[in-house]
């Protein structure tokens, strides 16, 4: 009889505490607490690396590689989150990155001050889903108000393309370069932008080579293609004046069969009958392509054998042909889309019709390494080359992101032709207009909207803090400043004051703006409506 009391005793207490847990309000607090100081770690963790006096960071990997960057994107990409509320923080950057490829700093700092606001918010007894809410109309309000207080542009205005991405040049590494960068970057992209094209610019038209050696003002733009392998033959010819170009996809070298296989041969007469086969073999594929007229052969990446073999690079040699072998795979597309030509897949199709005329291919020295350049090209596609120098591998790197930056920046401005004024003054104009138009909400919009609108200071706050001015005056003169209609008064880094930035050049593109707004106020809003985390791990 005891046995039977106790279990149903325990029953209801289980339910009980069952019905506890339910009631239980404290973990949702808890768990929404905990993600917020997560992503807020994050978020103050590359705090430092934003604006122009921002701080590098430097990055060693469990391999030993050394990465030095200021890219919010690289450093939150390489950085060992475990934390899911933190992950989030990283893909918001990565998204950033996706979308307009600049502002992936500051759309992370934006979204560790809104964490702020709502816990805040959360404090006074706001329910999350009325923050989340009222954090949506915000950022449309926000975006409003961006659209207003920017200025359109058209493409021809190359002056107007460089300052912008001279702007996101000057947080880099590279910053001191930006004068002859930006206007490299403004060319690329102009020079693969169909002109009748509404929207986006395929950045895979453009390849940035990487040479160590040099210092990065010898950073060239080619009109044309280049390789970072060299010829391969050793007397074949370094310079070719009218080439005729062919790009195959077959092996010169003799055939083997799919298996693994050991041929033994016991005499002498069958070994010469077969080194004869192969060089038979051999000298009728270099015929015909003597036969076409082909002058610089670029042959692709083989698996399996040789492309060349050491034979056919000899008669190669022989007839005059410049030889560029091993081009990866996942190269022939630009390849093609340059030269305007098709891969020949078989010796059948090699005739004169298949080949590409160019004025030049050469083989050029750059610092301890060679690679061979092709210009001149006949009917050339939209593609262009970019070969970034360094004097070390780590300068190299940071090269090429922020020109990978520049060049994103001119992609937004191609895809929404409008710019804005950098150096926080876009962040303190929405923060006025929001905390004015808070005035006229009621109930919970209200408070909402002000802490939405105070959030958004972080970004002038940072600048200023990161250039080793005091913050709080900063941004209480530039506040002012915007009070009195000033809508282009920014924090002048340079000079540690407050000026009309658009007059000195420090602009950035709308979508850069936009697109930080919404997507940090999408994943703010992501982290607020989480009240629990479930593990699946067994």
């Amino acid at each position: 009889m005891s046995n039977t009391e106790s279990t149903s005793s325990g029953d209801s207490s289980k339910n009980a505490k069952s019905g506890l847990a339910y009631k239980d309000k404290s973990k949702p607090a808890d768990i929404r607490l905990s993600n917020i100081n997560a992503a807020k770690a994050v978020s103050d963790a590359i705090r430092t690396s934003l604006g122009p006096r921002g701080m590098d960071k430097m990055i060693q990997a469990s391999n030993g590689e050394v990465t030095i960057t200021n890219d919010g994107a690289t450093i939150l990409k390489q950085m060992n989150v475990i934390h899911p509320a933190a992950k989030m923080l990283v893909e918001l950057s990565r998204a950033q990155d996706v979308e307009a490829g600049d502002g992936t700093t500051s759309v992370v700092v934006v979204a560790g001050a809104l964490l702020e606001a709502v816990e805040k918010l959360l404090q006074m007894g706001i329910h999350p889903t009325a923050i989340s809410e009222a954090f949506q109309r915000c950022s449309a309000k926000a975006v409003d108000i961006l659209t207003e207080m920017s200025r359109p542009i058209e493409l021809n205005d190359r002056e107007s393309l460089v300052k912008s991405a001279s702007t996101s040049l000057n947080s880099k590494v590279v910053s001191q370069h930006s004068s002859m960068l930006a206007p490299l970057a403004v060319d690329a992209v102009l020079k693969v932008t169909e002109p009748n094209a509404q929207g986006s610019v395929d950045l895979k038209n453009i390849k940035i080579i990487r040479s160590l050696g040099g210092t990065i003002e010898d950073t060239e733009l080619i009109d044309g293609l280049v390789f970072t392998q060299r010829s391969s033959g050793v007397n074949g010819p370094k310079r070719v004046e009218k080439a005729k170009i062919g790009l195959i996809q077959f092996c010169i070298s003799a055939p083997k069969t799919d298996m693994d296989h050991s041929v033994i041969v016991s005499d002498y007469a069958a070994m010469d009958r077969v080194l004869k086969e192969e060089r038979a073999y051999i000298l009728n594929i270099v015929k015909q392509i003597k036969k076409s007229g082909c002058n610089v052969l670029l042959v692709q990446k083989s698996i399996l054998r040789d492309a060349v073999s050491d034979l056919a690079q000899h008669f190669l040699d022989k007839i005059k042909v410049m030889v560029v072998k091993d081009i990866e795979r996942e190269d022939i597309e630009f390849v093609c889309k340059t030269l305007k030509c098709r891969p020949i897949a078989s010796l059948d199709h090699f005739v004169a019709e298949s080949l590409v005329n160019a004025d030049l291919v050469e083989e050029v020295a750059s610092g301890s390494t060679k690679f061979v350049k092709v210009t001149g090209i006949q009917n050339m596609g939209q593609t262009v080359s970019i070969v970034v120098r360094g004097s070390n591998k780590l300068v190299l790197e940071e090269a090429d992101r922020s020109l990978h930056d520049a060049l994103c920046v001119i992609r937004c401005l191609v895809k929404k032709r409008a710019l804005i004024a950098g150096g926080g003054a876009p962040e303190i104009e929405m923060a006025l207009q929001l905390a004015a138009y808070a005035q006229t909400q009621q109930g919970v919009d209200a408070y909402c909207f002000r802490a939405f609108a105070n959030a958004l200071e972080v970004i002038p706050s940072t600048l200023a803090e990161n250039a080793g001015l005091n913050p709080i005056a900063t941004v209480t003169e530039l506040r002012n400043r915007h009070a009195q209609g000033e809508k282009n008064a920014g924090i002048n880094v340079r000079k540690g004051a407050i000026t009309d930035i658009l007059a000195e050049n420090v602009v950035q593109p709308l979508l850069v703006s936009i697109s930080s707004i919404t997507l940090a106020s999408e994943t703010v809003r992501s982290i607020l409506k989480i009240d629990d985390i479930i593990n699946t791990m067994q």
